[in-house]
Order: C-alpha cells, then structure tokens, then sequence
C-alpha cells in the first residue's frame, strides 16, 4: 500500500500525540508538515525533521501531502476540514468534530462532492478498559448487561484556556462526554428510548464542568454517564450490572474484578446483618458458597487501528471503524442532552 503523506494543522498536544504515537509506528502513514498559528510550534516540529509550513495555504499547495489531520480548538474544525476537502485532500478531524450537528452534515456533503474520505478520530474506542466492558456487553459473561455505569473524574477543573470559553466550543460535555458517549453509542446497538440529564456550572465558568446523564435504550439496557471535575474522590471508571454478575472496572490501570453468582443446589437462608439502628437482610453480603471472585479478561478488539484502517478506506475503499453517520448520531444526542438539561 503506498504511503499517505499527512499535513497536521494545530501542532499542540493532540496534533503532537498523533504525530509522535499514532503516526509514527504505522507504516501505511507519515506526517511530512505542520502549520500552526503558535510559530513556536512550527520551529518545534522542524527540529523533528518534518516541514514547518508558514501558512494553511502552503501546506495545502503542497501536491505530496493527501490527507490533513486537524487538531485545533473545537469551533474551527469546520472551516479547515472544508479548505481542504475543497483542495482534494482526504481530512482526518479530532474530536468532537464540530459544535453541531448540522455542520457535520455541511462537511460530509463537500467530502462527497470532491470524493474524498472524512473520518472523527474517535480514539476511545480502542481504550483496552472499553474493550473489556464491550466485551463483557457481547459475550454475557456476567449475564446480560442491563445496567452500565461509566465515568471520568478529575479534581482539577477545566483543562487549558479555550476549554472554557463557549463560542471555542468549550465545557466537558463536548471535551470528555464525546468519548464516553461514542462508547456507549458503539456498544449497544439499540436506539434510544429517553435521555435525562444535568449540566454542573459549580466551578464558574459559562460553560459545563461536568454532567450526569441516564440513558434508557429500547432494548432495556441503561446507561449512567458521568464527567466532573472536582471530585477529589473518584468513582469507578465503569461499573456494571449483568443477570449473572457485576463488574468494576476502578481506574485507567484496569484494576478490577468481577463478582458471578452460583448455581447451589438449594437456596441458602439469608443471614441479617446490624446496619445503623436496625437490621437487614436485604443488604446483607451474599455468603461465600453463593458468589465467585474473577479477574478482569484481557481486553481484545476484533477492529484494526484507527491509521490502519483510515489508511484502507482511502486506498482500498474499506468500510471505516468511525462512521459519519455514528458520529452525526452522536452530535445528535449531545444536542438532546443540552436541551434536556436546559428544560
């Protein structure tokens, strides 16, 4: 397969990560250049042997690069993603993709127009802690998932300058909820019955520090949702509940376990325990004999690499992991969740 030669355009810590991590050790791909408005930026990446490009337009008359990656502020996406789509470049855009729905819509139409590939790197889907909870979704370990709990927390406010700014496209539902949703949207292949959710503007910004939201899906399942960032103490990243079991996944680490519950032949009498000022059986820790304690699987993906299969859509016309019309969903629901939590 010939190698596609890759313009990145915001050269910061999501263009450099592609570059140094993504990029670097797949074959069917290289990076040549980089243009950001930062100069520094630019004097960084010829120190690394790749083009400095003085302007977007340079590096978009460039007849070697095929494919631009765009990794600027959120609100921007936009406009670069259709220059160079308009310049028969093939565009990879980081998440989310745009600030609504209908821009996402404006994009697609201009890519098809010029035949050329769009893709969202929509990079969560290859988290080895989602594997191991998609996983778990398919192959009913723990009994059918009807309840899935997933979360990010920090204590350290919203990250960066822009992040905090509306119009850029800030808050954490659009920098983190856009993960966690796409895994969950991925995950479970149901529409959506109803979403409930609610904004948290604790911290002072005009925008979202964090949100909870419940999903209910018309196969039953239900999904809590979670992003903050002032919890000093934090929740697991997942925890679900199955017929047959639970699991818990705690942190990025994969520490975890999973608790299945017995077959016995005969039912075992629950035993009451003193909780507070009284006592219960229903909250009572299930016995020894009736539970058994399991490590967390090893996480597996059926799926190539995000630049691996970017890199066979455009020469092969392979059908991409991260489809527009998942991401145009995924816009769409971000969207509910904002009017929801408005009303």
């Amino acid at each position: 397969m010939k190698e596609i030669k890759i313009g990145i355009v915001g050269y910061g810590g999501m263009g450099g990560y592609h570059e140094s991590d993504l990029i670097k050790n797949n074959p069917n791909v290289s990076v040549k250049g980089v243009f950001d408005i930062d100069n520094s930026k630019v004097e960084l990446a010829k120190t690394k042997n790749l083009v400095g490009y003085n302007s977007y337009e340079e590096l978009l008359n460039d007849n070697e690069i095929e494919a631009v990656l765009v990794a600027t502020p959120n609100d921007s996406h936009k406009e670069i993603s259709i220059k160079a789509l308009n310049n028969k470049k093939h565009v990879i855009c980081e998440k989310p993709v745009t600030i609504n729905s209908d821009d996402l819509l404006e994009i697609v139409e201009v890519a098809k127009k010029n035949d050329r590939v769009f893709m969202v790197h929509q990079n969560r889907r290859w988290d080895s802690d989602y594997l191991i909870i998609r996983d778990l979704y398919k192959n009913k370990q723990i009994g059918d998932l009807f309840q899935i709990e997933s979360r990010v927390h920090g204590a350290n406010g919203i990250p960066g300058d822009w992040r905090h700014i509306k119009k850029h496209g800030g808050g954490m539902l659009l920098d983190w909820g856009v993960h966690i949703l796409d895994q969950i949207l991925f995950m479970v292949d149901s529409p959506i019955k109803n979403i409930y959710s609610d904004l948290s503007y604790v911290l002072g910004d005009e925008v979202d520090d964090g949100f909870v939201t419940y999903i209910t899906f018309e196969n039953g399942v239900r999904a809590v949702l979670e992003v903050g960032t002032s919890n000093f103490i934090k929740l697991p990243r997942w925890y679900v509940k199955g017929l047959k079991g639970s699991g818990a996944i705690y942190d990025w680490d994969l520490s975890g376990e999973l608790i299945i519950q017995n077959k016995l032949d005969e039912k075992i009498e629950l035993k009451p325990i003193k909780a507070g000022e009284g006592f219960t059986k229903t909250m009572a820790p299930p016995s020894e004999e009736s539970t058994t304690k399991l490590k967390l699987p090893n996480p597996s993906c059926e799926y190539e690499p995000f630049y691996t299969n970017f890199a066979r859509v455009v020469r092969e016309g392979a059908d991409p992991i991260v489809k527009n019309e998942e991401v145009y969903k995924l816009m769409k629901v971000i969207e509910d969740i904002f009017k929801c939590a408005k009303n």
